[in-house]
């Protein structure tokens, strides 16, 4: 290991004190509670306030699910990256909406989302940006989310040496009602990303491309101490905030 590395590794340390990581700019800041900017605040009402959730902090199975496509030489990794992070609601199937920030996809930015067909009967999640740079960017998720994990987007050289898009994702249901729901979030998973991707491509001129899928369960267990996270159930949130949408519209009554 060279004296470079050494010395500029996480964690560090020389006759000046601690040298942060070089990619340390690529993190998100620690933060206890997420906020959602003014500009989509009205789509971020399960979000606000909400902490993120790694899959300990989740209820379900463990599961790495892997969805990626080969672009060939249409673009090159980074330029895919780019144009994902700058555009990524935009390669979403109909039916779900990204409510980006105007900072876009950053270390640390919050976006709201919806999944449904809408008129009132979408489900309002978010995620945050733990991690971005050239070559990927990672994605959490706030309590309520239907998953508790991580989720990666990343622009790979092939075996080919073309390019390859892939979407790699580790989670757990966030809590018992979710996982009771898992085999149907399963398949709709499945047509989600793998439309995600067939999009991607087809903005880059490939309009015939191919998914591979791949999902293990890496743990069994479910982590029944989380099963209190049922309160914070975006689903079930969701519903109430349309149900309750008309009495918040007409404000309070004045003589």
């Amino acid at each position: 290991m060279s004296n470079e590395h050494e010395a500029t590794g996480a964690g560090a340390v020389t006759g000046s004190g601690p040298v942060a990581p070089r990619d340390a700019g690529n993190w998100a800041p620690k933060v206890e509670r997420l906020s959602v900017t003014d500009d989509v605040a009205a789509h971020g009402y399960n979000v606000a306030g909400r902490r993120v959730t790694g899959p300990q902090q989740g209820f379900g199975r463990l599961w790495q699910r892997d969805y990626w496509a080969d672009l060939g030489s249409a673009v090159t990794p980074r330029d895919l990256v780019a144009e994902w992070r700058a555009h990524f609601g935009d390669f979403w199937p109909r039916g779900a909406r990204f409510h980006g920030a105007l900072t876009g996809i950053e270390p640390g930015a919050v976006a709201p989302l919806e999944l449904g067909p809408g008129h009132g009967l979408s489900l309002a999640t978010g995620v945050m940006v733990l991690y971005a740079d050239e070559e990927s960017f990672t994605f959490m998720k706030p309590e309520g989310h239907m998953f508790a994990g991580l989720i990666t987007f990343s622009g790979e050289e092939a075996d080919d040496g073309g390019t390859q898009a892939r979407i790699r994702i580790l989670l757990r249901t966030n809590d018992p009602l979710y996982e009771l729901g898992w085999p149907v979030m399963k398949k709709a998973e499945d047509v989600f990303w793998a439309g995600t991707l067939r999009n991607l491509a087809a903005a880059h001129g490939v309009p015939e491309v191919e998914v591979g899928e791949a999902s293990e369960c890496l743990d069994r267990r479910r982590i029944w101490k989380n099963w209190r996270n049922v309160r914070h159930n975006a689903g079930i949130r969701s519903a109430w905030h349309t149900l309750t949408s008309p009495f918040r519209a007409s404000g309070p009554v004045t003589g």
